[in-house]
């Protein structure tokens, strides 16, 4: 039995997009940079791939029953884990609904320095964190887990400030975001830009994570290893057809 796990960062509206712009963020921490469009996918193409997975009895799976599985427990038919990054204004604005009209279940990793203070206005032109409240409300359907608290910036196109930071500085960011109130999942991880080290797994090890999710595509079965964990990210350009490819095991 095999699963896949799916990466969403950013939806908007077909009329809103524009691939060719550049896309700004905006978050607490100060670091600036731009979300490329690939990480962006239309609203009316999201619903229509969760409309699928709904029509054809898919199983969202939530991060126990993925921790089980790797503990040797069984894995439900047609599973599929649905996770997304960043946690940018669009989780809440279109994603959170349509997830609750199926009943979907979906894994949110946060970068908890990132977190803005107060509830802000929907910006469709850049890509705003949402705040701690804004998180709060949507525990119906999300579960969280550790994206790191300031660790989410990169150094290069092929570095992340993860990969080039001392071990025990990788970990006091670790405990950081684990002691955020929102983290119930302290176990669990995704490495930022999908970038990292045999030390930054080595420190998860250390640090006795169970799972860890990687930016590399493909299923992931009990060979896998757990904190190597494969995630297909799903761009504007992605048919549906595609996509069912992708969720069929």
């Amino acid at each position: 039995m095999a699963f896949s796990v799916l990466m969403y960062h950013e939806i908007r509206k077909e009329e809103d997009f524009q691939a060719s712009e550049q896309h700004p963020i905006d978050v607490k921490q100060d670091y600036n940079d731009f979300l490329p469009s690939p990480l962006f996918i239309t609203l009316e193409k999201f619903e229509q791939q969760m409309e699928y997975l709904f029509n054809n009895d898919f199983h969202p799976l939530t991060l126990d029953e993925v921790k089980a599985y790797y503990e040797g427990g069984p894995l439900p038919k047609k599973s599929v884990l649905l996770t997304f990054d960043d946690c940018f204004q669009s989780i809440k604005e279109y994603a959170y609904p349509i997830l609750k009209k199926y009943q979907f279940h979906a894994t949110a990793f946060v970068v908890t320095g990132w977190l803005h203070d107060s509830k802000s206005k929907f910006e469709k032109e850049k890509s705003v964190c949402l705040s701690i409240n804004d998180l709060s409300e949507m525990t119906d359907v999300f579960e969280y887990a550790n994206h790191t608290h300031y660790m989410h910036v990169r150094t290069s196109e092929s570095e992340s400030l993860l990969m080039t930071s001392r071990k025990e500085d990788f970990a006091k960011d670790l405990d950081v975001c684990n002691n955020h109130s929102l983290i119930k999942h302290k176990n669990v991880f995704a490495y930022p830009f999908g970038l990292f080290n045999e030390s930054n797994v080595s420190t998860l090890k250390e640090k006795e994570f169970k799972l860890a999710f990687t930016c590399e595509n493909g299923h992931n079965n009990k060979q896998t290893d757990p904190l190597l964990l494969k995630r297909n990210a799903i761009p504007y350009l992605m048919d549906i057809e595609t996509f069912k490819k992708i969720v069929t095991n």
